[in-house]
């Protein structure tokens, strides 16, 4: 069936990634053998034992046949279970199909105990043009602006234009955050998904984030990135990539 070779392809390309061997390695770094666990977006249960006290949860009710562990059908912006609930939260390339991925976090953060962490791997910095297969269709596909969107991805998407116009943005995110001494509001890019064709990874995904703005978005609450190099490295260095794996330790007032 034309859904079970999605999930054969999806596990695949997570195997492929090393998404289990990096979900090990955050639970033994952070001792959290015994800890208790949730899952969001748990898709097909991959990762559902690697802990004991594992809790999976999946927007679509279809999941639950893949699970042995508890499972529950839930939303990442209303998380079905009280506050200071979990030891901890993962989410792997779930955030960028979040319309609005700033209640996910809150509710992420919710959930999970004082002094907690969440391990987050989203899609970054989704291209606003993977919908429409820029990159892969050829110029005979597009109208005049399309040639020129297609045109100019090499200059978008070239490591010295996010260097320079990254760098920029973030400094004067860090400025006006640190100057109001308010928590940030997360920015993010919303995108128009293509759900028909599935031209490149990531043409479903309805929104952008930017690491450093997730970064930011918990620091300003007093959380701690564990994973990260200096706010400075951040600042001045590579922009991130799309495979970057940020793990916060949450601090509740």
């Amino acid at each position: 069936a034309e859904g079970e070779e999605y999930v054969h392809k999806a596990r695949a390309h997570a195997h492929a990634a090393g998404v289990p061997q990096i979900i090990e390695s955050f639970v033994k770094t952070h001792a959290l053998e015994q800890g208790r666990v949730l899952e969001v977006g748990a898709g097909s249960g991959l990762l559902q034992d690697v802990v004991r006290r594992y809790v999976g949860m999946d927007v679509s009710s279809r999941a639950n046949r893949f699970f042995h562990k508890p499972f529950v059908e839930g939303s990442a912006t209303a998380i079905p279970f009280r506050s200071g609930m979990f030891d901890a939260v993962w989410s792997v390339w779930v955030l960028e199909h979040i319309a609005n991925p700033a209640q996910a976090l809150t509710e992420m953060r919710r959930v999970v105990k004082d002094g907690g962490h969440i391990l987050l791997r989203p899609a970054w910095n989704c291209d606003s043009w993977a919908a429409d297969g820029y990159e892969v269709r050829p110029y005979s596909h597009f109208g005049f602006w399309g040639k020129v969107v297609k045109a100019t991805l090499p200059i978008r998407s070239s490591r010295w234009y996010s260097v320079f116009y990254t760098r920029q943005v973030r400094i004067v995110r860090t400025l006006v955050t640190i100057l109001s001494g308010r928590p940030s509001r997360l920015h993010f890019t919303r995108l128009k998904p293509n759900y028909s064709r599935y031209w490149v990874t990531d043409s479903d995904a309805v929104t952008s984030l930017d690491f450093y703005e997730t970064f930011l978005w918990f620091t300003s609450r007093g959380d701690t990135c564990v994973n990260c190099p200096s706010r400075r490295s951040l600042l001045f260095g590579r922009p991130g990539q799309r495979n970057d794996t940020l793990v916060i330790r949450v601090r509740k007032p």
